[in-house]
């Protein structure tokens, strides 16, 4: 089975995106046909790769090649198996992490089952709960810990409820947003500050019973935010940088660094280990989220059809703040 004309979205140029058809060979033999019900849109990435907003000569420079295929993130169901998968059937759903596209070969062992119990529109969060959960290991929470996330948007949303799964006593969010801040609450954060992280210094110490956090992710991707991250985090304490700027030489180090002796400690995506990677972050997240214990209700802010996709991004680059969970349906 497959779609007549399968599409995807594609970035061919700077601030240049639309809808192509494409063809799909035939299912491999380890291989799965995924039919997408849903992709969602990583706002902070992809717009830095729309609008080529980053330093010549980093990572983001060497990686961003156009045609360029956006998204990392779907849900959907299998049309089709191989003659060697035994692991996956027809009719099951699954996610994966390819870009925004009608179908995808995928190989079955990077497919991840999602329960019955949880919606795809729920379940759809999983990549981006992956890229936070790099941050809470990096973090090294412990049981009543206390911390603070910096921005709350999509990754500082996941951010916010692996902090409070983890057993913090202490979780506190802060956006200048106002429309996050009730999200965050839901998602487990025990005080939220509406306000510029550089005007938040009392806010956040009357939130943490009158000492600064022990931990601090910034999750904003905003190299402004860096001094205020490590002004507020206690000394001796740990500052992980969540969010993947485009310009990392304007993050500038202060006297905090050595002065209360800080770890700053990176975080990203690809920091897997045998233990912890795709597949098993993925299921303990499915586990937390259909046990209540990771709540993802409300997060879905705007759908768009695929056809749309110049009204989406045009959307995420000049309305951001209105933004949460930015939903591709391919359903339709």
């Amino acid at each position: 089975m497959q779609s007549a004309h399968p599409s995807r979205i594609v970035f061919t140029g700077k601030q240049q995106v639309q809808l192509e058809s494409f063809s799909l060979p035939a299912v491999g033999g380890k291989e799965v046909h995924v039919r997408t019900e849903f992709s969602l849109m990583s706002t902070g990435t992809e717009n830095i790769v729309f609008n080529r907003a980053f330093d010549p000569g980093t990572h983001w420079d060497g990686w961003v090649k156009y045609p360029f295929y956006p998204g990392y993130t779907s849900v959907g169901v299998i049309v089709a198996v191989g003659s060697d998968v035994s692991d996956r059937r027809v009719g099951q759903r699954v996610a994966y992490r390819v870009g925004h596209a009608s179908d995808a070969l995928v190989s079955s062992d990077a497919t991840f089952p999602i329960p019955d119990a949880l919606p795809s529109e729920e379940a759809i969060w999983f990549a981006l709960a992956k890229i936070a959960f790099q941050g809470a290991r990096a973090a090294q929470y412990f049981l009543g810990d206390s911390a603070l996330v910096i921005g709350a948007g999509p990754v500082g949303q996941m951010s916010i409820r692996w902090a409070a799964a983890a057993g913090c006593k202490y979780v506190v969010a802060v956006d200048p947003l106002e429309s996050r801040l009730a999200v965050a609450k839901a998602g487990g954060a025990t005080t939220v500050i509406g306000a510029p992280i550089a005007n938040c210094r009392d806010q956040v110490l009357a939130a943490c019973d009158g000492a600064l956090p022990r931990i601090v992710i910034d999750g904003t991707g905003n190299h402004a935010v860096f001094a205020s991250a490590l002004s507020l985090t206690e000394s001796f304490g740990r500052v992980v940088i969540l969010g993947d700027t485009g310009q990392p030489t304007a993050q500038t180090l202060t006297h905090d660094v050595i002065t209360r002796g800080l770890t700053i400690v990176g975080a990203h995506d690809i920091h897997e280990n045998a233990q912890w990677n795709d597949a098993s972050v993925s299921s303990l997240f499915f586990a937390l989220s259909t046990t209540n214990r990771f709540n993802l209700k409300n997060l879905t802010s705007h759908r768009f059809k695929p056809q749309e996709c110049q009204d989406a991004y045009r959307l995420a680059n000049t309305e951001r703040a209105k933004t949460m969970g930015v939903l591709f349906d391919w359903s339709k």
